[in-house]
């Protein structure tokens, strides 16, 4: 996430409150993306440290958890930027061009000077933060898919261009040998039958017994894989998007909720603050008086009812509001017990990293090193199959 500030309801529903969930079904990666918001705030950067902060507490008090997932910085893992570096090289410059997001932006943002280098770049950018930790998925909503996408097609020209990975059959033996004693044997004899007699049913059952492998990494994956039919493997291996159900959030005017609306709700926000302007939010425009009946699929207020509300009270708004049973405050009272609920118990949660920055200095400190760690590991790589390093 870029560091804009503090988190709101739709940074939550959109994508916080499915990292929570995913962070105990994979190993995970998660960071502030300092250097992505220089790509857009370049001119003024007096408040990043500070919205950095925010990010975090935000982060930790909505529940991830840094003893299972990897909590970071993007700019204290200098890795990306090498990554970036060197797929920048052999990156044409139309790909980056024809991305949808970039001429979208240029039109959102007329107002700042987005004539630049880094911000051309920055799906780029994107594509080496995911490929340096050999991502196996991505989680993003519809409209990113695009972004993934490239990263496939780049890690794919990377690939292309730079062939097989150091020490292949050394590194492909020790990938079957983590395979177990019966699943080693059983995987060389179906390798033998393939090799040596195209016996394309055995290829297909030890693609199977290694795809269901989850001992395994995403590596040794790519590794067995390509080892079964005498080819090499991806250096950069290509990441799938894990497509995340991102719930409609309207803000308090009806539109998508965005800091740059000023229309959020912050997780953290003071809860007579957040009543007072959920009191106030937009409603159905047809009901000027309180006896006019009105549609709830018109009514902003209706949407957060469908993420909020039980089928009880979902009912009892939609008969309400049809029939002018009810009024619009009436409509919003279960709304704003639940969200204010919501929004206390994220400031109490909050209030022992606000206390302790020494804490949350510490979670940082230990997830860049874990992040370094894994990122050296495939800038060794890189730089061998590019001749940077020695073989």
């Amino acid at each position: 996430m870029r560091p804009t500030g503090p988190l709101h309801l739709g940074n939550w529903h959109g994508a916080l409150r499915n990292w929570v969930e995913l962070q105990y079904q994979y190993e995970c990666f998660f960071f502030v993306a300092d250097w992505h918001m220089l790509t857009t705030g370049y001119e003024d950067t007096s408040h990043l440290q500070e919205n950095i902060r925010d990010v975090l507490i935000d982060w930790l008090a909505a529940g991830l958890n840094p003893g299972v997932a990897t909590l970071f910085i993007q700019s204290h893992v200098p890795e990306h930027a090498e990554l970036h570096l060197l797929l920048s090289m052999m990156m044409p410059l139309g790909w980056l061009e024809r991305v949808p997001s970039y001429k979208d932006q240029q039109q959102q943002l007329k107002e700042k000077d987005l004539a630049t280098y880094g911000f051309l770049g920055y799906p780029l950018l994107q594509s080496a933060d995911i490929l340096v930790y050999r991502a196996a998925y991505v989680p993003v909503g519809e409209d990113q898919v695009a972004h993934v996408e490239l990263t496939r097609e780049t890690a794919r020209r990377f690939n292309h261009l730079y062939g097989r990975e150091p020490d292949f059959e050394a590194k492909a033996e020790r990938a079957v040998k983590s395979l177990g004693g019966r699943n080693s044997s059983n995987y060389r004899q179906l390798r033998r039958r393939f090799q040596e007699s195209g016996d394309t049913e055995a290829l297909q059952r030890a693609q199977a017994m290694v795809q269901s492998n989850n001992r395994i990494t995403l590596a040794d994956r790519e590794r067995l894989l390509g080892f079964l039919e005498g080819t090499g493997v991806a250096i950069l291996p290509e990441p799938q998007a894990l497509l995340t159900a991102t719930p409609k959030v309207p803000g308090l005017d009806g539109r998508k909720m965005s800091k740059s609306y000023g229309n959020t709700i912050g997780l953290r926000e003071d809860p007579e603050a957040v009543a007072h302007k959920l009191r106030g939010m937009t409603t159905d425009p047809a009901r000027v008086r309180r006896t006019d009946p009105g549609d709830p699929e018109k009514c902003p207020v209706w949407d957060l009812h469908k993420i909020y509300s039980d089928e009880a009270t979902r009912s009892w708004v939609n008969e309400g509001c049809r029939s002018a049973g009810i009024g619009c405050l009436e409509c919003k009272q279960p709304l704003i017990e639940r969200i204010v609920e919501e929004v206390s118990g994220m400031r109490r949660r909050a209030q022992e990293f606000e206390d302790n920055p020494e804490l949350v200095r510490n979670i940082i400190g230990e997830g860049a090193e874990k992040a370094r760690e894994a990122a050296r590991e495939t800038l060794d790589d890189v730089r061998r199959a590019m001749h940077l390093r020695p073989g």
